[in-house]
């Protein structure tokens, strides 16, 4: 009784507020929302953008998420309370459901980044092309504060936390090796390593360098290529295999069908 006194009437007032219009969900956003602002996830905002783009509006999807949380907890604890199982093991079972609400859309994002890894993949080598040219002209920060702009949409937010950890005085390869974390493709970690070391180097050196970062570009371009040949060659093997499976299948089905006829005969 205590404990549908404490969780179960609290909850049905939210529902009850929330149905009759009483209660909004952007009115409970203001004042709510930043309390638990801690349950976002580090990578969440970058996910999103990843997802749908730079004016997505982050807060409004955070939002969602926390609604769904607290709507299926409170669910939960209504259905409970009125089937009078509303015990604290039930109860703690109905906030784990909504744990795991609010994590799916989280969960969604992660699938999709890691499935499109393989088209990051394919953009690193040319993005980094266009940054071996402006490293020619420019120190290495300041060339890949240039490329920003031009990037590839996925690599924009990251490069701008690598340019920011830079700019904060972080002069070590840390902020180059986060950013071949957050985009762990083929020798990601390896090129931005070549990169901070570009950095590093004097003048005298500087072309040395450059000439090596240059000649691991060309040979992650030519990967790059490959893969991309590969792909279309395994779909075209793909769709000749599903042809003649269905011929052979179509032919088949008629050989039995004539030998049946044959048979009746």
């Amino acid at each position: 009784m205590e404990l549908l006194v404490v969780i179960g009437i609290p909850a049905i007032l939210v529902v009850i507020l929330i149905a009759n219009g009483v209660l909004t969900p952007e009115g409970m956003a203001e004042n709510v929302v930043p309390i638990f602002k801690f349950m976002m996830e580090k990578d969440y905002e970058f996910l999103l953008k990843i997802r749908y783009g730079a004016g997505i509006d982050v807060n409004a999807l955070f939002t969602k998420r926390l609604m769904t949380f607290g709507l299926t907890t409170a669910m939960g604890v209504l259905v409970l309370a009125l089937a009078g199982q509303l015990t604290m093991i039930y109860a703690l079972a109905a906030v784990a459901l909504g744990f795991l609400m609010y994590k799916d859309s989280y969960n969604k994002l992660k699938s999709y980044y890691k499935r499109n890894l393989n088209n990051i993949n394919q953009m690193l080598p040319y993005y980094l092309k266009s940054l071996e040219i402006l490293v020619q002209h420019y120190t290495v920060p300041v060339a890949i504060a240039k490329s920003i702009s031009t990037a590839p949409f996925v690599f924009q937010e990251g490069l701008k936390r690598l340019i920011a950890e830079i700019d904060s005085g972080n002069s070590t390869v840390d902020p180059y090796m986060e950013f071949a974390k957050t985009y762990p493709v083929r020798d990601s970690m390896r090129m931005m390593r070549l990169l901070y070391r570009l950095g590093l180097g004097s003048q005298e050196s500087k072309q040395e360098q450059l000439a090596l970062f240059a000649r691991n570009v060309s040979v992650l371009q030519n990967k790059a290529r490959e893969q991309k040949y590969q792909e279309r060659l395994d779909k075209m093997e793909n769709k000749t295999m599903i042809m003649l499976t269905c011929t052979g299948g179509g032919v088949l089905a008629l050989l039995m069908f004539a030998m049946l006829s044959m048979m009746n005969i």
